[in-house]
């Protein structure tokens, strides 16, 4: 709904493969905006409409390569929700998709790189602020990070096609704890908390000094340590350390609590000898250090605790490069690096090696054959791997 909030952008069609998602959705926009979208079950044949110019991706994670790559030869741009694919070898192929087909727009969506707070923190960081950045703090803390109760498998809710649900992701029976909203908890279709809000958080942290390069080495402890089992495979709890060349990011994240460092469930404190700036979607703090000498804080304190919405910015801008042909905020490059930030320590955390070191020219991990097992995924016939 944010796109039709912009002037000239219609609703044509809907592709889902659960009819009461569908149905419910094509109605909302029948009465909020008064258009009526052709209903689709299946992407290939909404991809076949000649009158789109543009399509979203909002799918499960492990269909996002896929869907991207046919809406790119379907000569579609496309907006794809972040992570931009399920695993590193996915990410690689939308990349050299996206420069094969470079008159179309492909948008990640790491919409704070559009939102005023994270403009703003990026504005002090270079400009010297806060002095000079040593370390970022991030921290992740949700409530549905642990994942559902377990409940045993079912016959597939009418109206729902769970073969096409599951795409090129191995068969199996269906269970509702690995369908609608919890599907992220399974290897499979998503990488849990990590790669949820871990894409978005490091990829603010990586923009403050303009990395563009995935991690070399990452330091990494992943764990369930839930007071109860869940029904999931990713883990509740992990901390990672990302070495850089001259300042460290260190990554923290708790499922199942609600509270956080400065009295909030999620966000960045970017550590400099002048001061600690914090930050997340609606707020932004610096907390100045002080001189003992001087008797004065060495930096101008700031506070904004407004919040402003940033979803609605970053889909204007997609919008307005499609139009322009300028480069978006964050172009498939840009959702690649944040994305590998994630995977890499996602698969650390599933071999159980402490640290792993990527060769990003090879494409490889050079200490660990069963983490290269883990680079490219194995898609379930007919499906198959795009090759770019």
């Amino acid at each position: 709904q944010h796109h039709l909030s912009n002037p000239g952008v219609k609703c044509v069609a809907i592709c889902d493969v659960d009819d009461s998602i569908l149905n419910e959705r094509s109605s909302e926009i029948q009465k909020k905006f008064n258009q009526s979208p052709k209903l689709y079950k299946d992407f290939r044949k909404l991809l076949e409409q000649k009158d789109i110019d543009a399509v979203i991706v909002g799918t499960p994670d492990h269909w996002h390569c896929l869907i991207t790559v046919y809406a790119l030869q379907a000569g579609k741009h496309v907006y794809c929700e972040k992570p931009m694919a399920n695993t590193i070898a996915e990410c690689n192929i939308m990349v050299r998709a996206a420069n094969y087909y470079n008159n179309q727009i492909v948008q990640i969506g790491q919409q704070q790189r559009s939102g005023f707070v994270f403009q703003k923190a990026m504005e002090f960081i270079k400009t010297g602020r806060i002095g000079k950045l040593r370390r970022v703090n991030i921290w992740a803390n949700f409530e549905y990070g642990v994942g559902q109760p377990i409940v045993p498998d079912e016959p597939v809710p009418a109206g729902v096609d769970f073969e096409m649900w599951l795409g090129p992701a191995p068969q199996r029976s269906f269970n509702r704890t690995r369908f609608h909203g919890s599907w992220r908890h399974f290897w499979n279709y998503g990488g849990g908390l990590m790669s949820d809000w871990g894409v978005h958080l490091l990829d603010i942290a990586l923009w403050a000094v303009d990395i563009k390069e995935p991690p070399e080495k990452v330091l990494v402890y992943g764990a369930n340590t839930f007071h109860e089992p869940r029904s999931r495979e990713t883990f509740d709890s992990m901390t990672v350390i990302y070495p850089k060349d001259d300042f460290v990011i260190n990554w923290d994240m708790t499922g199942g609590i609600a509270r956080g460092p400065y009295d909030s469930s999620y966000g960045l404190a970017f550590i400099g000898d002048l001061g600690t700036l914090s930050a997340d979607r609606s707020k932004l703090i610096l907390y100045p250090e002080w001189d003992g000498q001087a008797k004065k804080p060495k930096t101008e304190e700031y506070r904004f605790t407004e919040g402003r919405e940033s979803h609605g910015d970053h889909i204007k801008n997609f919008i307005e490069c499609i139009r322009t042909g300028s480069k978006p905020a964050c172009p498939p490059e840009t959702g690649r690096v944040a994305a590998l930030h994630v995977h890499i320590p996602n698969i650390a955390a599933r071999t159980g090696e402490p640290i792993l070191i990527w060769d990003d020219a090879n494409n490889r991990f050079t200490n660990s054959s069963r983490a290269n097992e883990l680079i490219t995924p194995s898609y379930r016939s007919p499906w198959k791997l795009p090759e770019y």
